[in-house]
């Protein structure tokens, strides 16, 4: 699928979104990542961050010090740029599905028409790519969940979800990095530390990353979040 041409438009009174629709593909994806990194590259002096997603990137400024149309006429130049994104790399992602640990497993089978071990097997059986990082530090949005354990998220969601929780929202699955509240449909949870801010990157998932998710059992989950968190699980 070849990428449409980027819109430009405001995002507020300090922000413009380059926007390449709504669309979730690898080659997309790819480029909004190449954009982000040719404008961080440029160091401009009224940059504050940029917030690649899918398939736009969020571009914020100072605007104190620079007017919405000279930031426009600034990124245009960069609008070209290309290349594949950083990582890469086939992250193996162990988790302990249903029971405590994932206890809207069995929701998300009666909605689909499906068994947990359906769910179970369908969600562990693809490789996902990470295809940006948001929501929370290390939060990875994954793409490639087979849509036939799309799910809705909770109607109110949870005040508290534990680090490693495994989740679904619509035809999403993603990871919670840290305990947060969260209305994602949890059927399952990992022992890998997802972010550690002793670390460098502090953020175990990378954008253009690979995940395979392992079924392990809970005696395993314990013995990898004791070895991986560096104290007992309770």
């Amino acid at each position: 699928m070849k990428p449409m041409k980027p819109e430009i438009r405001p995002a507020g009174d300090s922000a413009l979104l380059v926007s390449f629709g709504e669309v979730i593909d690898e080659e997309t994806n790819d480029r909004v990542h190449a954009i982000a990194r040719a404008i961080e590259k440029a160091d401009f002096e009224w940059l504050i961050e940029t917030v690649p997603a899918y398939s736009s990137i969020l571009v914020v400024y100072d605007a104190l010090k620079v007017s919405y149309t000279e930031v426009e006429a600034s990124i245009k130049p960069l609008l070209k740029a290309k290349g594949e994104v950083f990582g890469g790399r086939l992250v193996e992602v162990p988790v302990v599905y249903g029971g405590e640990y994932g206890p809207d497993i069995e929701f998300v089978a009666a909605h689909n028409g499906l068994s947990v071990d359906d769910v179970i097997k369908i969600h562990s059986r693809p490789v996902y790519r990470v295809y940006f990082l948001g929501f929370l530090p290390g939060f990875a949005y994954l793409g490639g969940m087979d849509e036939r354990i799309a799910t809705p998220r909770l109607e109110r969601p949870r005040l508290q979800v534990s680090a490693g929780s495994v989740g679904i929202a619509g035809r999403q699955t993603g990871i919670y990095p840290l305990e947060s509240p969260g209305g994602w449909r949890l059927i399952g949870r990992t022992p890998l530390r997802l972010f550690d801010p002793s670390k460098e990157p502090p953020t175990l998932l990378q954008p253009g990353d690979k995940v395979k998710f392992l079924p392990i059992d809970e005696e395993e989950f314990r013995e990898l979040y004791e070895k991986e968190w560096g104290g007992n699980f309770d």
